[in-house]
């Protein structure tokens, strides 16, 4: 029997089409159907352009496509500032802010350079300052390189997505040693991996996340609905614990 009532807000989503994936226009209209369709209230999402393309004409893409549509929350992808792509680092964060940008994503295998670097440095302080979230899979990165950052960016809260399988014994040391890292469920792989994690660290250290419009939207929110989690554990990873990381204050320069 499913569970109803808790409020899903998905913290993993994309717009814009995908140029090698048959998945839709990854329009607005598109979006909005599929959160309907599977109860998700709210998502914050992204845009292919700033992925696989160039994250500044992403970017602003991104806040024409969801201006006036409160249901989507935007979600700005992160550069270092060395090449001067996205500007400064403040003024990266100072026109994310001022465009109602509510977390960052960060593609650094992608984009070529490296996460726990000097290089990303400046970006990641500013973006812990201002108080957003950073998001990433873990495709992206390595578990090495996901606590570093935590640990030289204390106030910076890490999302990491995209799990797979197996990965349980490096997630566990990682959350173990950190209380800023995070995981979502987009492609949480492991057999009754869900339900050990909260467990072991608590509900609070998990959000919901689907990958939409490149995973199917099912696969995340049934592995919520239909896991042995009690409905207090249920409402805060479908969308209680990003609500919260989403309304961090920023801290005094």
């Amino acid at each position: 029997m499913t569970r109803r009532g808790p409020v899903l807000i998905d913290a993993d989503a994309m717009l814009g089409r995908h140029p090698a994936r048959d998945v839709g226009a990854g329009s607005v209209v598109e979006a909005l159907a599929s959160m309907d369709r599977f109860g998700i209230s709210e998502a914050l999402v992204g845009h292919t352009l700033s992925w696989l393309h160039d994250p500044r004409t992403g970017n602003q893409a991104l806040l024409e496509l969801v201006a006036g549509q409160p249901r989507l929350l935007p979600c700005w992808v992160m550069l270092p500032d060395t090449c001067a792509e996205t500007g400064t680092s403040a003024e990266f964060v100072s026109a994310a802010l001022a465009g109602g940008v509510r977390a960052v994503r960060a593609y650094p295998v992608d984009h070529g350079y490296d996460l726990a670097g000097v290089d990303a440095a400046p970006v990641l302080e500013a973006i812990a300052r201002a108080g957003l979230p950073l998001l990433l899979d873990a495709t992206q990165t390595t578990w090495p390189q996901v606590e570093a950052v935590a640990v030289a960016h204390p106030h910076l809260t890490v999302v990491v997505g995209g799990l797979g399988y197996r990965v349980l014994r490096q997630v566990a040391g990682v959350l173990a040693r950190t209380d800023n890292v995070h995981l979502g469920l987009a492609n949480l792989s492991s057999h009754c991996g869900l339900e050990w994690l909260v467990e072991r660290f608590g509900e609070q250290r998990l959000v919901f996340g689907t990958g939409a419009p490149t995973r199917d939207p099912a696969e995340a929110v049934t592995r919520l609905l239909w896991s042995e989690l009690d409905d207090g554990a249920v409402s805060a990873i479908g969308g209680g614990n990003l609500r919260s990381l989403l309304h961090k204050k920023a801290r005094a320069a």
